[in-house]
């Protein structure tokens, strides 16, 4: 019996001890859970910022991309703007042309002036780095020349006959193959009378 009533007395030492344990576990919890809600506060306020950062970074990179097109379709729409201008002057002058009365006083002064806007055509092209590309005894190229009729001529077979329409050139950049008839090798039939 003995024995039995030891284990049912709980020393008093050990209740209280137990009490001032648990209160120490509970201010160090206390300020465990401080530490870390703190903590959580202060990690949520880094990422409020850096999603803010995040969200003008992206407003800033949309405008740029909407400004950098509108700055390229106004660039598209207008950089012809002084070629334009310079064949307006040519147009200027083929209408001065046209609206002269030619007789045959004043003919060869016509033809002067039509040769001089042929010219200032000419130049035009020239300073925009525009040039023929060449065809007379040349090989047919298809890089370069569009063969729209094969003929019957003196040239060897695959050599450019005839010319049909110019080709130009921009810079080393075909902006319109040459139209040309190419022969076909055999010698044209004379014709009896």
């Amino acid at each position: 019996m003995l024995k039995e009533e030891k284990e049912r007395i709980i020393p008093i030492e050990d209740e209280h001890s137990s009490d001032i344990e648990s209160q120490e576990m509970t201010a160090q919890e206390t300020e465990e859970t401080d530490s870390l809600e703190e903590e959580l506060d202060k990690l949520m306020d880094e990422r409020d910022e850096f999603k803010d950062k995040w969200l003008r970074t992206l407003a800033e990179f949309d405008n740029f991309r909407r400004n950098t097109l509108k700055e390229k379709s106004d660039w598209v729409k207008y950089s012809n703007e002084k070629l334009v201008l310079e064949i307006c002057d040519v147009f200027d002058n083929f209408e001065r042309a046209l609206t002269t009365e030619v007789k045959e006083a004043n003919f060869e002064a016509f033809k002067e002036g039509i040769a001089l806007i042929y010219q200032q055509i000419e130049g035009l092209l020239k300073r925009n780095n525009v040039t023929k590309i060449e065809y007379e005894n040349k090989e047919f190229d298809p890089n370069f020349h569009e063969a729209l009729a094969y003929i019957p001529s003196e040239y060897d077979e695959n050599t450019i006959a005839a010319l049909i329409q110019n080709g130009y050139k921009m810079n080393d950049r075909v902006i319109r193959a040459a139209r040309v008839a190419v022969s076909n090798g055999t010698k044209p039939e004379k014709k009896e009378n």
